[in-house]
């Protein structure tokens, strides 16, 4: 289905992560990944970056406002229960290895797993709407899509800056 894959290998997309127990009766599951030339600390490093930016088109999911492009001493000083991107609440973490982050009908987790050239980070989204099957025809795919769209910059953002060493 359009919108519930980017670039999640079929051994990525298997792989149980920490936000399939936060929202096991969700229908909606999106996997998205991406390879980054940097170390699994400096990507968690930007993950811990979510904390106070989205990484997407700032403009709608920011107030406007640029998200930072150098790294903000403390922000990897993490405890479950913070808040991260104004919406979501920190439900776990592994330095190093994840973040998982929940919301009202929503769960994502951010894995970080090495590779031989640096990183490949892989993000699973789970979307638990109202009403069932049908809920999640009129809202679950529809959030889907539009995840795809702001996830896609997220993921490419994270990258062009760990790569860069900013």
């Amino acid at each position: 289905m359009l919108g519930l894959n980017w670039c999640a290998s079929v051994a990525e997309r298997k792989a149980p992560l920490p936000s399939d127990e936060l929202l096991p009766g969700a229908r909606t599951r999106c996997d998205r990944a991406i390879s980054i030339d940097a170390s699994l600390p400096l990507v968690f490093r930007w993950l811990c970056q979510l904390r106070i930016a989205p990484y997407s088109y700032d403009v709608l999911d920011n107030l406007g406002q640029r998200s930072p492009r150098q790294l903000i001493p403390g922000l990897e000083r993490l405890q479950v229960g913070q808040r991260f991107m104004r919406i979501f609440t920190l439900a776990s973490f592994a330095p190093d290895d994840h973040l998982t982050l929940c919301g009202p009908g929503v769960a994502v987790t951010y894995a970080i797993r090495p590779r031989a050239e640096g990183s490949r980070l892989h993000a699973r989204v789970l979307f638990k709407a109202p009403g069932g099957r049908l809920g999640d025809a009129l809202v679950g795919r529809p959030l889907a899509l539009g995840d795809l769209v702001m996830m896609r910059k997220q993921l490419r953002t994270l990258k062009e800056l760990a790569e860069h060493g900013v």
